[in-house]
């Protein structure tokens, strides 16, 4: 598939140490971590050791238009999402610059959670609660949320690409939102043996958050006086069949296929010097970027950096790929991380996707 760059023209993010990206990109360069017990209680009677955001720094819930139940977790990644949507709007003149309006609403393609609780979040349900809840004028009918885990956001920038290219939209936004800090979603993953404590090494921290980007091609940013804060080169995708929750061997196939998509679809201008990954903390995830790396070690320097933020705020779940991307964009537009950049998740199911970060459109 030919390559199709978009430009990110803004972004923001909603984490446990940060409530903008300029925020968060300063802890995770200083890796200040902000994980903390919680009053919930582990199978061991252990308080759960979690990344949240503080409650002070979440917005009021919007009153619903509809009648159907609002349960906790749904109702948290709409004040999540509202702080990272914020923060992207909040550049010199926002949505009103770029003609976002009722009459020119945004298209959404957004991740969402791959765990569920008792009553599974309903995509179109919460696309619509989002718009009311943030007042961010969505196209709804051009909208697509999925229920895919980390990978997800990153997933949709290939459809993003698609569009922005087709000459469908000028602009679209891509974003993921999630938590993990709900009682029955701990419950769950520490009853699988997942949840990092005194007495399991191989787990992770859970953790919420939310991230977001707008996109356009690099002629409408140009057109349009913006500055980039990077190029996504292309992205790549592929499935793992040995995942974490398949009965089949785990070989690694699916990561080392979108490293080798990608690079084939988009040679790098230059080896690749950082690597963003969605490293948790568990074993699975080093052992697959490793067989990828490997696959592919031409296309990198010997001695890339490598920066997995979850060591900071935990694993964001379904947001963790946006909010990966932003971070890289941001160090990118800063000059504190190299480009080419290369950002990858991997969902705890079959989903993997890649990306490419350069400073400019070849």
């Amino acid at each position: 598939m030919a390559a199709q760059p978009v430009s990110i023209v803004s972004a923001g993010v909603c984490t446990p140490v940060g409530l903008s990206l300029a925020e968060a990109a300063a802890s995770a360069r200083g890796r200040v971590a902000r994980l903390r017990e919680i009053a919930w209680m582990d199978r061991r009677f252990e308080p759960f050791i979690v990344g949240s955001v503080p409650e002070a720094g979440l917005p009021p819930l919007a009153e619903s238009r509809d009648q159907q139940p609002l349960q906790y977790r749904e109702a948290r990644m709409l004040r999540l999402a509202q702080v990272a949507l914020e923060d992207l709007f909040s550049f010199d003149g926002g949505a009103a610059s770029l003609a976002i309006d009722a009459e020119h609403p945004l298209p959404l393609l957004l991740g969402l959670p791959e765990h569920h609780t008792t009553i599974p979040i309903d995509p179109t349900t919460f696309v619509q609660r989002l718009a009311t809840q943030t007042g961010v004028p969505l196209d709804l009918a051009r909208s697509l949320a999925v229920p895919r885990g980390r990978a997800a956001g990153l997933m949709a920038l290939r459809e993003a690409a698609n569009r922005l290219h087709g000459g469908d939209s000028p602009f679209v936004l891509v974003g993921g939102v999630d938590t993990l800090v709900d009682l029955y979603v701990l419950g769950t993953l520490d009853m699988e043996g997942r949840i990092r404590n005194e007495v399991n090494s191989d787990g992770f921290s859970p953790g919420e958050g939310a991230g977001f980007v707008l996109l356009c091609t690099p002629a409408k940013a140009a057109e349009q006086g913006l500055e980039p804060l990077a190029v996504i080169a292309c992205t790549a995708i592929g499935q793992e069949a040995g995942h974490l929750y398949s009965d089949q061997p785990y070989l690694g196939e699916g990561l080392a296929e979108a490293f080798a998509t990608l690079l084939a679809d988009a040679p790098p201008p230059a080896p690749i010097a950082c690597v963003y990954a969605s490293f948790n903390g568990e074993r699975y995830w080093a052992r697959e970027f490793g067989v990828a790396r490997v696959r592919s070690a031409a296309a990198f320097e010997s001695d890339n950096a490598v920066e997995h933020p979850a060591e900071v705020f935990g694993d964001l779940g379904a947001a963790h790929g946006v909010v990966m991307l932003a971070l890289a964009a941001h160090a990118v537009a800063n000059g504190y991380r190299p480009a080419p950049c290369l950002v990858f998740a991997s969902s705890d199911h079959a989903d993997r996707a890649a990306t490419l970060l350069v400073t400019e459109a070849a």
